[in-house]
């Protein structure tokens, strides 16, 4: 959930006809009539492509290796995506529609992995690598981004075939090992370019400071993503598209975000003479700090030398303080999306001249009239190295409570991305709103907000409504015994609602 970072991913062919939906009468969603057969997406070249093709569908994790052997994604090749080590012979496919959605299949590996940092930190340091308030924060930022991939088709894929099927200039082998590294320098390439221009143009940034908004630096952190990033990031790698066939650039647009997950943390100091090469946890420390040095720095997204080649390279000095140089102080997952595009709004039209106005939008997020383009860094709030991070005092059955129905919804979502192609608009949208509404009720308990109490009531009695006639219910037993628990925990907190604990 990397600024782009372990994003979310659909290598389903944007083009493809397979992509229309079906109907299932199961536990798995509500019972409904068929369709008519005129909704259905037609083949290529049939004509007008209705928007229920623009929806994703299930992908067969198999694919067609350079060998020309079936194969399909094995967990060690899972595991070893994360750190980019999957060999072109294992990584080449011949179509768009071949290529494994590896993101999604490393879902398993992003939770071993946390547990395993939290005991790696536990002997190391006695104490834990995060909050329970922080990491519910960046899991529900993370679910939050991925939600437009359930209703429509990846935009850098979109973009991605239709220049190639329109304006490619030649096309390079797919199964070519040139081809392959030539790819992953492209990818990477372009993602420095992408990830730096967010930091530069305050509107880009408005989108991307949401990554950087957490005060902790964990591998949570790497699952705090922004929803409209996306909707930037894939002009970058049109370039590509002229030349690079699309299940290429699909295996590595994956791979790039996969390993940055990984370098989310503080319990890996240092990795020797990769150091050089690679980009590391040490490097991708300090791009996440607020220190004067920080900023600004290490945009890498697999490899370093970038930053070392455009001078933007900073190795880790002094102790790293994370998070924004004005922090948001706030766990709602809706209110960190939106707040910096609030911001610009108001200081757009609070600034004087035409010009100034699209300055604000397009010049760095420290600039103002009369300074440089990317602001003074003498004016970036010093660091003492005793900063608090936001931290309201919540009672610890609030905590408790909180992390079991954030579970719930957790496994709502996962069963969303499974079950999608089986499901009704009407019954995809309403567990979307399910999904959102818990979220943001969730931030609201996290924050002791006055008004907490009431929308967790009125979140329960959405999610007993929509349990009780039939649009939740599915194979998964936890959502059984969340409906239990949700009847007796709402009476709970409606008679606590009033006190101090949640006001």
């Amino acid at each position: 959930m990397i600024s782009k970072e372990v994003g979310s991913f659909s290598t389903a062919n944007p083009l493809s006809a397979k992509g229309k939906r079906t109907q299932a009468t199961g536990s798995g969603c509500r019972p409904e009539r068929a369709r008519p057969r005129a909704r259905c997406p037609r083949a290529a070249g049939a004509g007008r492509v209705p928007p229920s093709a623009h929806l994703r569908r299930p992908q067969s994790w198999v694919g067609t290796a350079r060998n020309g052997r079936t194969m399909g994604t094995t967990a060690g090749q899972q595991l070893r995506a994360l750190f980019y080590v999957v060999p072109p012979g294992e990584s080449s496919f011949r179509t768009l529609d071949e290529v494994p959605d590896y993101v999604e299949k490393s879902i398993p590996f992003f939770i071993a992995f946390i547990v395993l940092e939290f005991a790696v930190s536990w002997v190391q340091q006695r104490k834990l690598p995060g909050r329970i308030n922080d990491g519910i924060s960046s899991l529900s930022l993370g679910i939050l981004s991925r939600l437009p991939d359930v209703l429509f088709r990846s935009v850098d894929l979109v973009s991605y075939v239709y220049v190639w099927n329109n304006y490619k200039l030649f096309e390079l082998p797919w199964d070519s090992h040139w081809t392959w590294y030539l790819t992953f320098l492209g990818v990477d390439f372009a993602y420095y370019w992408f990830h730096r221009v967010s930091h530069e143009v305050n509107i880009l940034w408005a989108a991307h400071q949401v990554h950087h908004s957490s005060e902790d630096y964990n591998l949570f952190t790497a699952l705090r993503q922004s929803c409209l990033q996306r909707y930037t990031s894939w002009m970058f790698n049109l370039p590509m598209a002229l030349f690079i066939p699309p299940s290429v650039f699909a295996v590595h647009l994956q791979f790039n975000l996969l390993y940055q997950f990984w370098i989310h943390t503080e319990v890996i100091t240092n990795i020797g003479p990769l150091e050089w090469i690679l980009n590391t946890p040490s490097h991708h420390r300090v791009h996440h700090g607020r220190n004067p040095y920080c900023i600004d720095k290490n945009y890498g997204g697999t490899l370093i030398i970038w930053d070392r080649i455009f001078g933007t390279f900073e190795a880790e000095d002094a102790k790293v303080v994370y998070g924004l140089t004005h922090p948001v102080n706030s766990f709602e997952p809706i209110l960190l999306q939106l707040r910096p595009l609030a911001h610009i709004w108001n200081t757009f039209w609070a600034t004087p001249g035409f010009c100034n106005k699209l300055s604000v939008i397009f010049k760095g997020p420290g600039w103002g009239p009369g300074k440089p383009r990317l602001g003074l860094p003498e004016e970036i709030p010093a660091v003492t190295g005793n900063e608090v991070p936001f931290n309201p005092s919540v009672p610890a059955y609030l905590n408790c409570y909180a992390v079991v129905h954030f579970a719930v919804i957790m496994e709502l979502y996962i069963d969303l991305l499974a079950t999608v192609t089986t499901l009704s608009q009407q019954t995809i949208l309403l567990r979307i709103g399910i999904i959102i509404l818990s979220l943001t009720s969730f931030g609201f308990l996290m924050e002791s907000r006055p008004k907490a109490g009431i929308l967790e009531i009125i979140r329960c009695a959405v999610f007993l409504g929509a349990y009780k006639i039939g649009y939740l219910r599915n194979q998964l037993s936890l959502l059984d015994y969340a409906y239990e628990s949700e009847r007796f925990c709402c009476p709970i907190i409606r008679d606590r609602h009033g006190k101090s604990d949640l006001q």
